[in-house]
């Protein structure tokens, strides 16, 4: 088994990160190895999160959301290359929940939509799905 983390409470996730203003993931991008899984399934270097962070405090996290939003888009990408089923992230799908969803806990459910695309990725790797 190469990937571990294959079943993360991505709602969860986003919940917490919209009530630290991004600080839970800063955190949970480098203890938890994400940013390294990222990297690996998307198969290239990713400008660190921190940096995507801290860039976009003077633009209200504009910057780090279509990071995150490139991101998605990248892994939906894989996700149709492996077949996996749907529904996916998307560039649209995370940016739309982030700004016209955000006061409909829309950053928590973009964020469940990310790493349920994810977690199905890492599990067609594992050869588990």
């Amino acid at each position: 088994m190469k990937y571990k983390h294959t079943n993360r409470p991505g709602f969860w996730i986003g919940f917490i990160d919209f009530f630290t203003a991004g600080i839970f993931l800063l955190f949970y991008m480098k203890r938890s190895g994400l940013q390294q899984e990222l990297e690996e399934i998307l198969g290239h270097k990713l400008q660190d999160y921190w940096k995507a962070y801290l860039l976009g405090i003077p633009n209200l996290f504009l910057y780090t959301l279509v990071w995150m939003a490139r991101i998605s888009e990248e892994l939906k990408d894989k996700a149709i290359e492996l077949e996996i089923e749907g529904p996916y992230t998307s560039f649209r799908h995370m940016f739309g929940w982030n700004t016209l969803g955000l006061l409909l806990f829309g950053p928590a459910v973009a964020t469940e939509r990310f790493f349920d695309t994810l977690n199905k990725v890492e599990r067609k790797l594992n050869g588990e799905a």
